[in-house]
């Protein structure tokens, strides 16, 4: 399943982001469009009701950047928290020393790359959007997971929304989810040849999305997975 990026972003554009895309807004959905369309969810990725909820809950959770963020609050604030330093980051907001743990394991990230380590890795645009994808199809942050509202017999944006956050805006996202999918839909290719298989280890070369975003650590910076 692949998608004519032109004609999304052309949607996506009039309909949830006022007539202009900025070049964050453009990387931040290609990262995820790209890790849709190489199936890097463990779970199989064929519904594309599952992404247009993730692009939604993404548009909500960003604040619309369509990028990954850290939790917002002031240093002080953030640093009350009872699970610092693992506060939330990514695409979705990734929190808790267990949650990082998890995904660290279930990525195959070690050594430098392990999110327990060096949990600002988690806004890595890459990694944030393989956390979001499976997190949120295999049910990682609430045990709900997207094949329980989006199958062959049900189609609930509504009460997706306890995949995150219970009922958190759930109808605003509703909105949001309707309008993704309709850009989706449009966009779709229905005869594309599959994407060419990629290794994922050691790296993720062959991907084409942009470069993911580079983060600073204890005054280093720190280069993307690649």
């Amino acid at each position: 399943m692949r998608f004519d990026r032109d004609i999304f972003f052309a949607n996506v554009r009039d309909e949830l982001f006022d007539g202009a895309l900025s070049q964050q807004n453009v990387d931040g959905m290609s990262i995820i469009l790209g890790v849709w369309e190489n199936q890097l969810g463990g779970t199989p990725l064929t519904d594309i009701r599952w992404l247009a909820y993730m692009f939604a809950t993404t548009y909500k959770e960003c604040a619309t950047t369509m990028w990954p963020i850290t939790e917002y609050g002031s240093q002080e604030y953030l640093e009350g928290k009872e699970y610092f330093p693992f506060i939330g980051r990514g695409f979705v907001q990734l929190t808790w020393e267990d949650n990082y743990r998890k995904a660290s394991s279930a990525l195959g990230l070690i050594e430098n790359r392990d999110l327990v380590e060096h949990p600002d890795l988690a806004l890595d645009s890459l990694i944030a959007a393989r956390v979001m994808t499976r997190g949120m199809a295999e049910g990682w942050f609430t045990g709900a997971q997207l094949g329980d509202f989006f199958n062959d017999t049900e189609d609930n944006p509504y009460d997706a929304r306890t995949i995150i956050n219970g009922h958190d805006c759930a109808q605003e996202i509703v909105g949001f989810h309707d309008l993704f999918l309709d850009a989706l839909e449009a966009a779709l290719i229905v005869e594309a040849e599959p994407p060419p298989p990629i290794d994922l280890a050691p790296s993720i070369v062959n991907l084409q999305v942009p470069a993911p975003v580079s983060v600073w650590i204890n005054g280093e910076e720190w280069a993307p997975v690649a």
